[in-house]
């Protein structure tokens, strides 16, 4: 049976897990053939290797927890006649947000901007956040990886133990001082899970460069999440409401790094899962993490 994460277990977790500085933390999509999502899984149904090594499950999180969510909006001038579906897909991402969560949002376009305003790193009002993004003229260039390092680095306030970031964007990158290699990295030291919605035009316009929803495709897939391709507004809204539904039943796994290391080093995650009577099941997960070098005391 799953265990059961009261009140009282999940703050003694969250504490286990800001000390263990070795911890890493792993989000879970677990599916059947069919492609729905399976729930009411166990730590025995999972295994996790890290570099092909088992290590064993120290973390097991799973229910309707509070989460830590950062919506990564493009307003460059690509997006000046996508308004609509903008605000569609930001409404229906935050639709099932709780109370408890911790939202915020940022803006990109030459330049990237956090909201909430007035000094908040975080909002727990959908509408204000609903607002606040939907209110930046679109205009300029397109720094898209600028906007997801930024949501990134920002995620590192937060004290839940699920986080994601949702990218609406139409994909390209043509202004960014951060590359690909540089976001990859900071997203491998995350726990977050990156998803994208790439708002495409039902016609795009010939020669034109500025769609790109491979960029977001390469963003999300090593962390676990996925990139949808979108040209209408029912897709939009039916889409985002399932990106929200993807984190909310996500499971969160745990396990101790196996061995610190003097430099930063990638090692590879896979998660295998089994349930009797369920058939062969299917696992998106993060490709991998970096490794931190341990601490050394100060003389």
């Amino acid at each position: 049976m799953p265990r059961v994460v009261t009140p009282l277990l999940f703050l003694l977790l969250q504490t286990v897990i800001s000390v263990r500085t070795d911890l890493v933390v792993v989000p879970v999509t677990v599916t059947d053939s069919a492609g729905h999502r399976v729930l009411g899984l166990g730590p025995d149904n999972f295994r996790i290797y890290e570099d092909g090594r088992l290590r064993p499950v120290t973390v097991f999180l799973h229910g309707d927890e509070p989460v830590a969510l950062g919506v990564i909006v493009d307003r460059s001038r690509s997006m000046r006649t996508k308004d609509v579906q903008l605000r569609t897909a930001v409404a229906a991402l935050l639709e099932s947000s709780r109370p408890d969560d911790q939202l915020f949002g940022v803006d990109f376009s030459d330049d990237v901007s956090l909201a909430p305003a007035g000094g908040r790193a975080f909002t727990h009002d959908p509408g204000e956040l609903v607002t606040a993004l939907a209110g930046v003229h679109a205009e300029g260039r397109t720094a898209l990886y600028d906007g997801v390092a930024s949501g990134l680095r920002h995620l590192e306030l937060a004290h839940s133990q699920k986080n994601a970031l949702i990218v609406v964007s139409d994909g390209g990158d043509n202004a960014s001082h951060e590359t690909a290699d540089q976001v990859l990295a900071l997203a491998w030291r995350s726990q977050a899970v990156i998803y994208g919605i790439a708002l495409l035009s039902p016609s795009p316009a010939p020669g034109t460069d500025e769609e790109n929803p491979k960029l977001l495709g390469r963003l999300c897939r090593d962390t676990g999440g996925v990139a949808y391709e979108t040209r209408t507004i029912a897709d939009i809204a039916a889409v985002s409401r399932q990106i929200a539904r993807d984190i909310r039943d996500q499971y969160t796994l745990g396990f101790a790094q196996d061995k610190r290391t003097d430099a930063p080093a990638f090692r590879k995650i896979e998660v295998r899962v089994s349930a009797t009577g369920q058939g062969r099941l299917q696992v998106r997960t993060r490709s991998g993490y970096l490794a931190t070098p341990e601490k050394k005391d100060q003389p």
